[in-house]
């Protein structure tokens, strides 16, 4: 849980109302919603899975939203990337995502950044955020965020697809095994398959495993990687166990 209850802010009455049918659930109540407000989340990236993330987090209400995407709007982009519009393309991601994302909820502060994540700035990038979402679509970037979650010892939630599957886990460093244990090698780079229905469902896996981490209620999916297999409708889990040879979370942790 990130907050303590003497640390929360106070709803205002507009609040109160937009967020009344999730204030009702049990065990979240008027202090989970206050959770939300407080809550500082960085997104890496704002394409397939980043969308539907960013969306529902921010009509949850949690209080600021850091998205940071290098790259710009492309016609091929809009079959999977539900915050760009056709008259998003040749803009930046970022930018485009900010805008939506501000008309959606005026009291989340969405901050946007055209930056390619490096190992360079990505300690600054991730400075100050409560949790990291893996919304990438490359292995050496999710290892740059997997390192940062390790080090600032904070959550990273995981998700990735291809063509109608897709996969999500939530590692909590020290706890759960990291990225790195799971997937030791990246896979070959390559253009792969995508149909928008599995990055949805998985981005609003990734959404909601965040919105149970800092409200504090359910299980997460901590040693549990959970695979969803679009065409036959299926989901299985396997049980990943940390590495003790592992590069990434190994010095630190074992």
């Amino acid at each position: 849980m990130i907050l303590e209850p003497t640390e929360l802010n106070v709803l205002t009455e507009r609040e109160l109302a937009r967020y009344d049918r999730q204030i009702m659930m049990d065990r979240f109540g008027v202090e989970g919603q206050e959770r939300l407000k407080k809550a500082k989340v960085f997104v890496a990236g704002a394409g397939g899975l980043g969308s539907p993330v960013s969306i529902y987090l921010s009509v949850a209400g949690v209080g600021k939203l850091r998205i940071v995407d290098r790259d710009t709007v492309e016609l091929s982009n809009l079959n999977r990337q539900i915050l760009h519009w056709e008259k998003d393309i040749g803009s930046t991601k970022a930018s485009s995502a900010g805008d939506k994302l501000r008309q959606m909820n005026s009291n989340v502060e969405v901050e946007t950044m055209v930056e390619t994540i490096t190992e360079d700035n990505i300690s600054q990038l991730a400075e100050g955020y409560d949790l990291i979402v893996d919304a990438m679509d490359n292995f050496p970037t999710r290892y740059l965020l997997n390192k940062t979650a390790i080090e600032k010892r904070i959550p990273l939630f995981h998700g990735g697809i291809y063509g109608m599957s897709g996969i999500a886990t939530t590692i909590i460093p020290g706890e759960t095994p990291c990225l790195r244990c799971i997937f030791p090698e990246a896979p070959p780079p390559e253009k792969f398959p995508v149909v928008g229905v599995a990055p949805a469902i998985i981005g609003c896996i990734q959404a909601t495993e965040v919105i149970k981490y800092i409200v504090g209620i359910g299980n997460l999916l901590t040693n549990r990687l959970l695979i969803f297999d679009g065409l036959n409708s299926e989901f299985r889990e396997v049980k990943p166990s940390r590495a003790t040879n592992c590069r990434d979370c190994a010095p630190i942790w074992c």
